[in-house]
């Protein structure tokens, strides 16, 4: 194997997104974006959604059901990543030189670890409260909205984190309970506001709802058939996303 092989590997975790915003850029539909990235129509929406809740300011602007499938398009943020992107692109052939063999690049590949977790939230950490053997994380995403997360001291200071420390919180699309606004909010859990963007129905299981919330990020809540009958919402309606601390996992960059 040589050593241009790990290096593609590891090169194409991240940038079929970045692949996605190029071409985006170029098409201004999602539909033929995602051909042209190699990525089925639901992939792109899934990778549009990951890329603005990482980001602290939108990078994709869409609109639903445009000609094509759905219209979409870089915003500011996104056009200067994108040409961070392509200035990084110059300096794979340096990366390679300075790697000493093939298992240096297969352990950075190893180190960028990815997760299952649909929800991944940038954030910022505003304050950490001792619980006994637990730590409360208090952090503020972009646009100003708060989450907790509960995490064990040790988990604190392996990840080093302090007043200030950038963050993405992880949180499963099972976790997320929805609610319309009239229902009474639980103190004890976390609560986030926003609209319905999209219903998912599932085959013979549950239905995925992705809520926008005001500040551009978007969650993604897991919810049976029978419950959202019951909730009787539709899209464009507003809804509240509720879940506990605990189920907020916590992530750093290396």
């Amino acid at each position: 194997m040589s050593q241009l092989d790990p290096l593609a590997q590891l090169l194409s975790r991240r940038p079929k997104r970045l692949a996605l915003l190029e071409q985006i850029a170029e098409q201004g539909s999602i539909t033929r974006a995602a051909k042209a990235a190699g990525l089925s129509y639901k992939a792109a929406w899934d990778a549009i959604d990951e890329l603005n809740n990482l980001s602290e300011q939108p990078l994709v602007s869409r609109s639903v059901g445009g000609k094509g499938g759905g219209g979409a398009r870089l915003t500011p943020a996104g056009e200067r990543l994108l040409a961070l992107q392509r200035r990084l692109q110059a300096l794979q052939m340096q990366l390679l030189q300075a790697a000493g063999d093939d298992a240096d690049l297969e352990l950075l590949g190893r180190l960028m670890l990815r997760t299952s977790a649909r929800n991944q939230l940038t954030g910022r950490v505003q304050a950490i409260h001792a619980r006994g053997h637990n730590d409360l994380v208090d952090i503020e995403l972009p646009g100003g909205s708060h989450l907790q997360a509960l995490i064990t001291h040790d988990s604190t200071e392996n990840l080093q984190l302090n007043e200030g420390s950038n963050v993405v919180a992880l949180i499963k699309a099972g976790w997320l309970e929805l609610q319309t606004l009239n229902q009474p909010v639980d103190p004890d859990r976390n609560a986030l506001e926003g609209h319905i963007e999209r219903i998912l129905p599932g085959n013979d299981g549950p239905s995925e709802v992705r809520v926008s919330l005001a500040n551009g990020q978007t969650l993604c809540a897991s919810v049976e058939p029978a419950q959202l009958a019951t909730l009787g919402v539709a899209v464009g309606d507003p809804v509240r996303a509720q879940f506990a601390a605990s189920q907020v996992l916590l992530g750093t960059q290396l």
